[in-house]
Protein backbone atom coordinates (compact mmCIF):
# COMPACT_ATOMS: atom_id res chain seq x y z
CA UNK A 1 0.00 0.00 0.00
CA UNK A 2 1.56 3.45 -1.04
CA UNK A 3 1.27 6.38 1.10
CA UNK A 4 1.86 10.36 1.33
CA UNK A 5 4.18 10.20 3.76
CA UNK A 6 7.91 10.93 2.91
CA UNK A 7 7.88 11.27 -0.55
CA UNK A 8 9.03 15.17 -1.43
CA UNK A 9 5.49 16.68 -1.96
CA UNK A 10 3.71 18.11 0.92
CA UNK A 11 1.01 16.56 2.08
CA UNK A 12 -2.21 17.62 4.06
CA UNK A 13 -1.89 21.13 2.02
CA UNK A 14 -5.58 21.26 0.45
CA UNK A 15 -8.82 20.42 2.20
CA UNK A 16 -12.19 19.53 0.66
CA UNK A 17 -13.43 22.71 -0.58
CA UNK A 18 -10.21 23.66 -2.39
CA UNK A 19 -10.27 20.23 -4.20
CA UNK A 20 -13.47 20.88 -5.57
CA UNK A 21 -12.33 23.96 -6.60
CA UNK A 22 -9.75 22.75 -8.13
CA UNK A 23 -11.78 20.21 -10.10
CA UNK A 24 -14.32 22.94 -11.68
CA UNK A 25 -11.46 25.11 -12.52
CA UNK A 26 -9.58 22.02 -14.13
CA UNK A 27 -12.80 21.81 -16.64
CA UNK A 28 -12.22 25.50 -17.38
CA UNK A 29 -16.07 26.41 -17.92
CA UNK A 30 -16.05 29.68 -19.52
CA UNK A 31 -12.42 28.96 -21.41
CA UNK A 32 -13.81 25.88 -22.44
CA UNK A 33 -17.18 26.72 -23.85
CA UNK A 34 -15.75 30.17 -25.79
CA UNK A 35 -13.12 28.31 -27.00
CA UNK A 36 -15.08 24.96 -28.17
CA UNK A 37 -18.70 26.26 -28.62
CA UNK A 38 -18.19 26.78 -32.49
CA UNK A 39 -16.04 23.63 -32.72
CA UNK A 40 -18.89 21.81 -31.33
CA UNK A 41 -21.65 23.46 -33.49
CA UNK A 42 -19.29 23.14 -36.40
CA UNK A 43 -19.12 19.51 -35.66
CA UNK A 44 -22.72 18.56 -34.52
CA UNK A 45 -25.04 21.65 -35.26
CA UNK A 46 -27.65 21.93 -32.92
CA UNK A 47 -27.05 18.76 -31.32
CA UNK A 48 -24.21 20.39 -28.73
CA UNK A 49 -26.41 20.13 -25.91
CA UNK A 50 -27.05 16.06 -26.86
CA UNK A 51 -23.08 15.66 -27.66
CA UNK A 52 -22.67 16.96 -23.86
CA UNK A 53 -24.89 14.80 -22.36
CA UNK A 54 -23.97 11.90 -24.09
CA UNK A 55 -20.39 12.09 -23.03
CA UNK A 56 -21.06 13.36 -19.15
CA UNK A 57 -22.56 10.21 -18.80
CA UNK A 58 -19.86 8.01 -19.76
CA UNK A 59 -17.51 10.65 -18.36
CA UNK A 60 -18.88 10.48 -15.09
CA UNK A 61 -18.06 6.38 -15.45
CA UNK A 62 -14.50 7.69 -15.88
CA UNK A 63 -14.67 9.37 -12.80
CA UNK A 64 -16.43 6.15 -10.79
CA UNK A 65 -12.82 4.80 -11.99
CA UNK A 66 -10.38 7.62 -10.71
CA UNK A 67 -12.11 7.63 -7.15
CA UNK A 68 -12.04 3.79 -6.67
CA UNK A 69 -8.39 3.70 -7.77
CA UNK A 70 -7.81 6.69 -5.82
CA UNK A 71 -8.43 4.69 -2.58
CA UNK A 72 -6.20 2.02 -2.80
CA UNK A 73 -3.42 3.49 -4.70
CA UNK A 74 -2.67 7.42 -3.90
CA UNK A 75 0.12 8.45 -6.13
CA UNK A 76 0.38 11.99 -7.76
CA UNK A 77 0.71 10.37 -11.09
CA UNK A 78 -2.62 8.81 -10.83
CA UNK A 79 -3.37 6.66 -14.28
CA UNK A 80 0.37 6.21 -14.73
CA UNK A 81 0.59 4.38 -11.67
CA UNK A 82 -2.63 3.15 -11.81
CA UNK A 83 -2.74 1.17 -15.33
CA UNK A 84 0.64 0.25 -14.56
CA UNK A 85 -0.15 -1.74 -11.78
CA UNK A 86 -3.15 -3.62 -13.57
CA UNK A 87 -3.41 -3.66 -17.10
CA UNK A 88 0.33 -3.42 -18.08
CA UNK A 89 3.11 -0.99 -17.57
CA UNK A 90 4.13 -0.32 -21.20
CA UNK A 91 0.21 0.96 -20.74
CA UNK A 92 0.27 2.84 -17.36
CA UNK A 93 3.41 5.22 -19.36
CA UNK A 94 2.18 5.40 -22.26
CA UNK A 95 -0.93 6.65 -20.30
CA UNK A 96 0.94 9.39 -18.20
CA UNK A 97 2.75 10.52 -21.56
CA UNK A 98 -0.56 10.88 -23.30
CA UNK A 99 -1.46 13.39 -20.54
CA UNK A 100 1.78 15.09 -20.81
CA UNK A 101 1.41 15.63 -24.36
CA UNK A 102 -2.08 16.73 -24.17
CA UNK A 103 -1.70 19.08 -21.14
CA UNK A 104 1.74 20.70 -23.11
CA UNK A 105 -0.57 21.13 -26.39
CA UNK A 106 -3.03 22.84 -23.99
CA UNK A 107 -0.44 24.89 -23.07
CA UNK A 108 -0.34 26.69 -26.34
CA UNK A 109 -4.35 25.94 -27.06
CA UNK A 110 -4.79 28.08 -23.46
CA UNK A 111 -2.87 30.53 -23.56
CA UNK A 112 -3.41 31.98 -27.37
CA UNK A 113 -7.04 32.94 -26.27
CA UNK A 114 -5.79 34.55 -23.21
CA UNK A 115 -3.86 36.68 -25.16
CA UNK A 116 -6.49 37.38 -27.90
CA UNK A 117 -8.64 38.35 -24.74
CA UNK A 118 -6.02 40.50 -23.58
CA UNK A 119 -5.84 42.59 -26.72
CA UNK A 120 -9.51 42.51 -27.03
CA UNK A 121 -9.83 44.08 -23.94
CA UNK A 122 -7.58 46.86 -25.13
CA UNK A 123 -8.28 47.06 -28.77
CA UNK A 124 -10.31 44.38 -31.10
CA UNK A 125 -7.90 45.45 -33.69
CA UNK A 126 -4.53 43.86 -32.17
CA UNK A 127 -6.62 40.72 -31.22
CA UNK A 128 -5.84 39.75 -34.93
CA UNK A 129 -2.74 39.24 -34.54
CA UNK A 130 -1.61 35.74 -33.96
CA UNK A 131 2.09 36.20 -33.10
CA UNK A 132 1.32 39.17 -30.86
CA UNK A 133 -1.33 37.01 -29.04
CA UNK A 134 0.87 34.01 -28.79
CA UNK A 135 3.80 36.72 -27.01
CA UNK A 136 0.82 38.10 -24.57
CA UNK A 137 -0.40 34.12 -23.90
CA UNK A 138 3.11 33.12 -23.09
CA UNK A 139 3.29 36.14 -20.76
CA UNK A 140 0.26 34.66 -18.69
CA UNK A 141 1.59 31.53 -19.00
CA UNK A 142 4.51 32.43 -17.22
CA UNK A 143 2.80 33.89 -14.99
CA UNK A 144 1.06 31.06 -13.77
CA UNK A 145 4.39 28.84 -14.06
CA UNK A 146 5.63 31.07 -11.35
CA UNK A 147 1.80 30.23 -8.80
CA UNK A 148 2.57 26.96 -9.69
CA UNK A 149 6.72 26.93 -8.54
CA UNK A 150 5.68 28.64 -5.03
CA UNK A 151 3.74 25.64 -4.09
CA UNK A 152 0.21 24.45 -3.88
CA UNK A 153 -1.04 26.69 -0.74
CA UNK A 154 -0.10 30.13 -2.92
CA UNK A 155 -1.86 28.68 -6.07
CA UNK A 156 -4.90 27.53 -4.26
CA UNK A 157 -5.37 30.68 -2.84
CA UNK A 158 -4.80 32.61 -6.68
CA UNK A 159 -7.38 29.69 -7.71
CA UNK A 160 -9.95 30.52 -5.38
CA UNK A 161 -9.79 33.96 -6.38
CA UNK A 162 -9.99 33.73 -9.99
CA UNK A 163 -12.77 30.99 -10.22
CA UNK A 164 -15.16 32.48 -7.74
CA UNK A 165 -14.97 35.77 -10.13
CA UNK A 166 -15.25 33.50 -12.88
CA UNK A 167 -18.76 31.65 -11.60
CA UNK A 168 -20.10 34.81 -10.10
CA UNK A 169 -20.31 36.36 -13.46
CA UNK A 170 -21.28 32.93 -15.71
CA UNK A 171 -24.08 32.52 -13.15
CA UNK A 172 -25.66 36.11 -13.46
CA UNK A 173 -24.95 35.71 -17.37
CA UNK A 174 -27.30 32.34 -17.13
CA UNK A 175 -30.01 34.08 -15.24
CA UNK A 176 -30.04 37.21 -17.78
CA UNK A 177 -30.48 34.67 -21.03
CA UNK A 178 -33.46 33.30 -18.80
CA UNK A 179 -34.87 36.14 -18.83
CA UNK A 180 -33.54 37.85 -22.37
CA UNK A 181 -36.57 38.17 -24.88
CA UNK A 182 -35.10 38.43 -28.40
CA UNK A 183 -34.17 34.72 -30.09
CA UNK A 184 -32.90 33.82 -32.88
CA UNK A 185 -33.82 30.06 -32.98
CA UNK A 186 -36.85 28.75 -30.40
CA UNK A 187 -35.81 26.00 -28.13
CA UNK A 188 -36.66 22.39 -28.95
CA UNK A 189 -35.98 19.33 -26.91
CA UNK A 190 -34.46 17.53 -29.81
CA UNK A 191 -31.21 19.46 -29.31
CA UNK A 192 -30.61 16.41 -26.40
CA UNK A 193 -32.42 13.65 -28.47
CA UNK A 194 -29.85 11.70 -31.23
CA UNK A 195 -32.06 12.93 -34.29
CA UNK A 196 -28.98 15.26 -35.12
CA UNK A 197 -26.61 13.57 -35.26
CA UNK A 198 -25.68 11.94 -39.04
CA UNK A 199 -24.05 8.91 -38.35
CA UNK A 200 -21.58 7.21 -36.27
CA UNK A 201 -18.59 9.35 -37.23
CA UNK A 202 -20.41 12.48 -36.46
CA UNK A 203 -21.59 11.78 -33.07
CA UNK A 204 -17.97 10.45 -32.50
CA UNK A 205 -16.88 13.80 -33.13
CA UNK A 206 -19.04 15.48 -31.04
CA UNK A 207 -18.26 13.05 -28.17
CA UNK A 208 -14.61 13.95 -29.05
CA UNK A 209 -15.08 17.63 -28.44
CA UNK A 210 -17.33 17.04 -25.61
CA UNK A 211 -14.67 15.40 -23.79
CA UNK A 212 -12.23 18.35 -23.85
CA UNK A 213 -15.18 20.63 -22.51
CA UNK A 214 -14.86 18.49 -19.38
CA UNK A 215 -11.24 17.27 -19.20
CA UNK A 216 -9.12 18.50 -16.52
CA UNK A 217 -11.02 17.75 -13.49
CA UNK A 218 -8.83 14.57 -12.83
CA UNK A 219 -6.14 17.20 -11.55
CA UNK A 220 -7.76 16.34 -8.06
CA UNK A 221 -5.91 12.98 -8.59
CA UNK A 222 -2.93 14.13 -9.69
CA UNK A 223 -2.65 16.10 -6.39
CA UNK A 224 -3.63 13.37 -3.72
CA UNK A 225 -0.66 13.29 -2.27
CA UNK A 226 -1.08 16.71 -1.45
CA UNK A 227 -4.43 16.61 -0.59
CA UNK A 228 -6.16 15.80 3.20
CA UNK A 229 -7.81 12.27 3.82
CA UNK A 230 -7.39 12.30 -0.20
CA UNK A 231 -8.83 8.34 -0.94
CA UNK A 232 -12.13 10.01 -0.40
CA UNK A 233 -11.93 13.70 -1.19
CA UNK A 234 -10.21 13.70 -4.33
CA UNK A 235 -13.24 11.23 -5.69
CA UNK A 236 -15.69 13.28 -4.43
CA UNK A 237 -14.89 16.39 -5.36
CA UNK A 238 -14.69 15.10 -8.65
CA UNK A 239 -17.83 14.22 -9.28
CA UNK A 240 -19.06 17.71 -7.85
CA UNK A 241 -17.01 19.39 -9.77
CA UNK A 242 -18.44 17.33 -13.17
CA UNK A 243 -21.73 17.48 -12.16
CA UNK A 244 -21.48 21.39 -11.28
CA UNK A 245 -19.69 22.11 -15.03
CA UNK A 246 -22.08 19.72 -16.69
CA UNK A 247 -25.19 21.97 -16.00
CA UNK A 248 -23.08 25.16 -16.76
CA UNK A 249 -22.06 23.83 -19.92
CA UNK A 250 -25.73 22.66 -20.88
CA UNK A 251 -27.21 25.87 -20.04
CA UNK A 252 -24.67 28.00 -21.86
CA UNK A 253 -25.08 25.86 -24.90
CA UNK A 254 -28.58 26.02 -25.21
CA UNK A 255 -28.50 29.71 -24.66
CA UNK A 256 -26.18 29.97 -27.18
CA UNK A 257 -28.57 27.64 -29.96
CA UNK A 258 -31.43 30.25 -28.70
CA UNK A 259 -29.88 33.69 -29.01
CA UNK A 260 -26.97 33.40 -31.82
CA UNK A 261 -27.72 31.92 -35.36
CA UNK A 262 -25.64 29.68 -36.92
CA UNK A 263 -23.94 32.51 -38.96
CA UNK A 264 -23.13 34.06 -36.17
CA UNK A 265 -21.95 31.35 -34.33
CA UNK A 266 -19.54 30.58 -37.28
CA UNK A 267 -18.27 34.19 -37.65
CA UNK A 268 -17.51 34.59 -33.61
CA UNK A 269 -15.56 31.21 -32.96
CA UNK A 270 -13.17 31.83 -30.10
CA UNK A 271 -15.08 34.76 -29.62
CA UNK A 272 -18.90 33.40 -29.19
CA UNK A 273 -19.46 34.17 -25.13
CA UNK A 274 -18.50 37.99 -26.08
CA UNK A 275 -21.18 37.69 -28.96
CA UNK A 276 -23.42 36.16 -26.58
CA UNK A 277 -22.74 38.63 -23.81
CA UNK A 278 -23.67 41.48 -26.14
CA UNK A 279 -26.58 40.11 -27.38
CA UNK A 280 -27.93 39.71 -23.58
CA UNK A 281 -26.36 43.17 -22.29
CA UNK A 282 -25.47 45.30 -25.16
CA UNK A 283 -22.49 47.28 -23.81
CA UNK A 284 -21.33 45.71 -20.87
CA UNK A 285 -22.08 42.04 -21.12
CA UNK A 286 -19.40 41.05 -23.91
CA UNK A 287 -16.82 42.91 -21.44
CA UNK A 288 -17.81 40.57 -18.85
CA UNK A 289 -17.62 37.71 -20.43
CA UNK A 290 -14.57 38.27 -21.94
CA UNK A 291 -13.05 38.72 -18.50
CA UNK A 292 -14.65 35.74 -17.31
CA UNK A 293 -13.31 33.47 -19.70
CA UNK A 294 -10.18 35.30 -19.18
CA UNK A 295 -10.16 34.32 -15.99
CA UNK A 296 -10.86 30.97 -16.89
CA UNK A 297 -8.18 30.59 -19.06
CA UNK A 298 -5.93 31.13 -16.73
CA UNK A 299 -7.26 29.48 -14.36
CA UNK A 300 -7.35 26.50 -15.80
CA UNK A 301 -3.65 27.24 -17.07
CA UNK A 302 -2.49 26.87 -13.74
CA UNK A 303 -4.55 23.43 -12.98
CA UNK A 304 -3.11 21.84 -16.34
CA UNK A 305 0.22 23.38 -15.28
CA UNK A 306 -0.05 20.77 -11.67
CA UNK A 307 -1.85 17.80 -13.38
CA UNK A 308 1.37 17.43 -15.38
CA UNK A 309 3.50 18.54 -13.75
CA UNK A 310 2.87 16.23 -10.31
CA UNK A 311 2.69 13.62 -13.78
CA UNK A 312 5.90 13.95 -14.40
CA UNK A 313 7.31 14.58 -10.77
CA UNK A 314 5.78 10.58 -10.35
CA UNK A 315 7.58 9.39 -13.46
CA UNK A 316 10.70 11.13 -12.46
CA UNK A 317 10.36 9.28 -9.22
CA UNK A 318 10.24 6.20 -10.60
CA UNK A 319 12.85 6.34 -13.33
CA UNK A 320 10.97 6.21 -16.05
CA UNK A 321 12.22 9.15 -17.31
CA UNK A 322 15.09 11.31 -16.11
CA UNK A 323 15.00 11.42 -11.97
CA UNK A 324 15.90 15.14 -11.74
CA UNK A 325 12.41 15.47 -12.74
CA UNK A 326 11.52 13.89 -9.32
CA UNK A 327 13.44 16.75 -7.31
CA UNK A 328 11.16 18.80 -5.17
CA UNK A 329 12.38 22.15 -4.08
CA UNK A 330 13.37 22.54 -0.55
CA UNK A 331 11.59 25.45 0.15
CA UNK A 332 8.10 25.33 -1.52
CA UNK A 333 8.08 21.40 -1.82
CA UNK A 334 7.17 21.78 -5.83
CA UNK A 335 9.07 19.71 -8.45
CA UNK A 336 11.10 23.06 -9.83
CA UNK A 337 12.72 20.90 -12.89
CA UNK A 338 9.46 19.23 -13.93
CA UNK A 339 8.14 23.00 -14.06
CA UNK A 340 10.87 24.43 -15.86
CA UNK A 341 10.86 20.96 -18.53
CA UNK A 342 7.22 22.20 -18.92
CA UNK A 343 8.10 25.75 -19.21
CA UNK A 344 10.43 25.27 -21.98
CA UNK A 345 8.76 22.90 -23.67
CA UNK A 346 5.79 25.22 -23.93
CA UNK A 347 7.72 27.94 -25.06
CA UNK A 348 8.79 26.37 -28.12
CA UNK A 349 5.27 25.50 -28.99
CA UNK A 350 4.66 29.28 -28.44
CA UNK A 351 7.09 30.43 -31.10
CA UNK A 352 5.87 27.96 -33.71
CA UNK A 353 2.28 29.25 -32.90
CA UNK A 354 3.02 32.70 -33.33
CA UNK A 355 4.37 31.73 -37.38
CA UNK A 356 1.45 29.56 -37.41
CA UNK A 357 -2.46 30.44 -39.05
CA UNK A 358 -5.03 31.71 -37.06
CA UNK A 359 -6.06 31.35 -33.71
CA UNK A 360 -9.17 29.74 -34.37
CA UNK A 361 -7.37 27.07 -36.98
CA UNK A 362 -4.75 25.97 -34.33
CA UNK A 363 -7.39 25.86 -31.89
CA UNK A 364 -9.51 23.91 -33.81
CA UNK A 365 -6.82 21.40 -34.58
CA UNK A 366 -5.62 21.89 -30.87
CA UNK A 367 -9.24 20.22 -29.00
CA UNK A 368 -9.22 17.47 -31.42
CA UNK A 369 -5.30 16.17 -30.84
CA UNK A 370 -6.22 16.89 -27.13
CA UNK A 371 -9.47 14.73 -27.36
CA UNK A 372 -7.71 11.65 -28.64
CA UNK A 373 -4.76 11.74 -25.66
CA UNK A 374 -7.90 12.16 -23.51
CA UNK A 375 -9.71 9.27 -24.89
CA UNK A 376 -6.68 7.30 -24.41
CA UNK A 377 -5.81 7.41 -20.91
CA UNK A 378 -9.25 7.97 -19.53
CA UNK A 379 -10.42 4.63 -21.82
CA UNK A 380 -7.56 2.76 -19.88
CA UNK A 381 -7.96 3.75 -16.29
CA UNK A 382 -11.86 3.02 -16.61
CA UNK A 383 -10.63 -0.79 -17.62
CA UNK A 384 -7.92 -0.59 -14.58
CA UNK A 385 -10.39 0.07 -12.25
CA UNK A 386 -12.63 -2.94 -13.49
CA UNK A 387 -9.52 -5.49 -13.14
CA UNK A 388 -8.45 -4.10 -9.36
CA UNK A 389 -11.80 -4.57 -7.91
CA UNK A 390 -12.22 -7.76 -9.78
CA UNK A 391 -12.60 -9.64 -6.67
CA UNK A 392 -15.46 -7.62 -5.24
CA UNK A 393 -17.57 -6.82 -8.40
CA UNK A 394 -20.08 -9.60 -7.85
CA UNK A 395 -20.37 -9.12 -4.42
CA UNK A 396 -23.17 -6.59 -4.48
CA UNK A 397 -25.48 -5.41 -7.40
CA UNK A 398 -23.71 -1.62 -6.02
CA UNK A 399 -20.71 -2.91 -6.43
CA UNK A 400 -21.00 -4.03 -10.06
CA UNK A 401 -22.73 -1.19 -11.37
CA UNK A 402 -20.71 1.49 -9.88
CA UNK A 403 -17.40 -0.49 -9.95
CA UNK A 404 -18.03 -2.58 -13.06
CA UNK A 405 -20.64 -1.58 -15.36
CA UNK A 406 -20.51 2.19 -15.43
CA UNK A 407 -16.72 2.66 -16.07
CA UNK A 408 -16.73 -0.03 -18.29
CA UNK A 409 -19.33 2.20 -20.18
CA UNK A 410 -17.18 4.82 -20.31
CA UNK A 411 -14.11 2.68 -21.05
CA UNK A 412 -15.57 1.59 -24.26
CA UNK A 413 -17.30 4.50 -25.15
CA UNK A 414 -13.95 6.99 -24.59
CA UNK A 415 -12.14 4.09 -26.87
CA UNK A 416 -14.86 3.65 -29.25
CA UNK A 417 -14.59 7.84 -29.52
CA UNK A 418 -10.95 7.44 -30.39
CA UNK A 419 -10.98 5.02 -32.88
CA UNK A 420 -14.14 6.33 -35.20
CA UNK A 421 -13.31 9.76 -34.64
CA UNK A 422 -9.96 9.44 -36.50
CA UNK A 423 -11.22 9.06 -40.12
CA UNK A 424 -12.96 12.55 -39.37
CA UNK A 425 -10.16 15.01 -38.22
CA UNK A 426 -7.44 17.07 -40.06
CA UNK A 427 -4.40 15.83 -40.77
CA UNK A 428 -2.54 17.88 -38.36
CA UNK A 429 -4.93 16.95 -35.26
CA UNK A 430 -4.13 13.68 -36.17
CA UNK A 431 -0.36 13.90 -36.53
CA UNK A 432 -0.57 16.31 -33.36
CA UNK A 433 -2.23 13.39 -31.21
CA UNK A 434 -0.90 10.46 -32.70
CA UNK A 435 2.29 11.46 -33.42
CA UNK A 436 2.72 12.59 -29.88
CA UNK A 437 1.41 9.69 -28.29
CA UNK A 438 3.78 7.33 -30.56
CA UNK A 439 6.75 9.32 -29.40
CA UNK A 440 6.40 8.38 -25.47
CA UNK A 441 7.13 4.61 -26.98
CA UNK A 442 10.93 6.54 -27.34
CA UNK A 443 11.63 6.69 -23.43
CA UNK A 444 9.35 3.68 -22.30
CA UNK A 445 12.13 1.38 -24.33
CA UNK A 446 15.49 3.73 -23.19
CA UNK A 447 14.40 3.39 -19.62
CA UNK A 448 12.76 0.02 -19.58
CA UNK A 449 15.79 -1.09 -20.84
CA UNK A 450 17.57 0.36 -17.63
CA UNK A 451 15.39 -1.69 -15.49
CA UNK A 452 13.20 0.73 -13.70
CA UNK A 453 11.63 -1.20 -10.95
CA UNK A 454 8.13 0.36 -12.40
CA UNK A 455 8.57 -2.39 -15.27
CA UNK A 456 7.81 -4.78 -12.22
CA UNK A 457 5.15 -3.50 -10.44
CA UNK A 458 3.28 -4.75 -7.17
CA UNK A 459 0.02 -5.52 -8.68
CA UNK A 460 -2.89 -3.22 -7.68
CA UNK A 461 -5.57 -5.65 -5.61
CA UNK A 462 -8.57 -3.65 -3.98
CA UNK A 463 -8.95 -6.01 -1.82
CA UNK A 464 -5.14 -6.40 -0.33
CA UNK A 465 -4.76 -2.54 -0.53
CA UNK A 466 -7.93 -1.75 1.17
CA UNK A 467 -7.25 -4.95 4.18
CA UNK A 468 -3.98 -2.94 4.26
CA UNK A 469 -5.38 0.35 4.52
CA UNK A 470 -7.79 -0.90 7.72
CA UNK A 471 -5.00 -2.21 9.44
CA UNK A 472 -2.93 0.58 9.46
CA UNK A 473 -5.24 3.54 9.57
CA UNK A 474 -4.50 6.03 12.61
CA UNK A 475 -6.93 6.24 15.10
CA UNK A 476 -9.33 9.35 14.91
CA UNK A 477 -8.36 12.32 17.47
CA UNK A 478 -11.22 14.35 18.83
CA UNK A 479 -12.30 17.62 17.01
CA UNK A 480 -10.71 20.56 18.98
CA UNK A 481 -12.64 23.11 17.40
CA UNK A 482 -9.83 24.97 16.30
CA UNK A 483 -8.84 24.60 12.31
CA UNK A 484 -5.72 23.10 10.91
CA UNK A 485 -3.66 25.96 9.65
CA UNK A 486 -2.20 23.60 7.05
CA UNK A 487 -5.26 24.23 4.91
CA UNK A 488 -6.27 27.12 2.88
CA UNK A 489 -9.87 26.69 3.08
CA UNK A 490 -12.30 23.38 4.45
CA UNK A 491 -15.75 22.74 5.32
Amino acid sequence: MRTTTNRGLQPNVLGTFDTIVMAVAGSAPAYSLAATTAVLFGAVGLAGPAALLYCAIPMLGIVLAYARLGRIDVNAGAGYSWVGRTLHPFLGFLSGWALVIAAIVFMVAGSLPAGTLTLSLISPELADSTPLAAAVGAGWFLMMLLVVLGGARLTVRAQLVMSGVEMLILLGFILAAVAHRGRATDFDWSWFALDHFHGPDTFAAGALIAAFYYWGWDVTSNLSEETRDSRRTAGLAALVGVGFVFLLFEAFTVAVNVLLSADEIRAAGPNVLAVLGQEIWPGVGGKLLVAAVLLSTVATLETTLLQVTRSLFAMGRDRTLPAALGLVHRRWNTPWVAIAAVGGAALLMFAAAAAAGSVQRILSDAVAAIGLQIAFYYGLAGIAAIVAYKAVLFRSVRNLVLGGLWPLLGSAFMLWAFVESLSTLSTTAVTIGLGGLLLGVVPLLVYWRKGSDYYRPARLDAVRALEAAEGSAPATSPRTGTRDKNYATDF
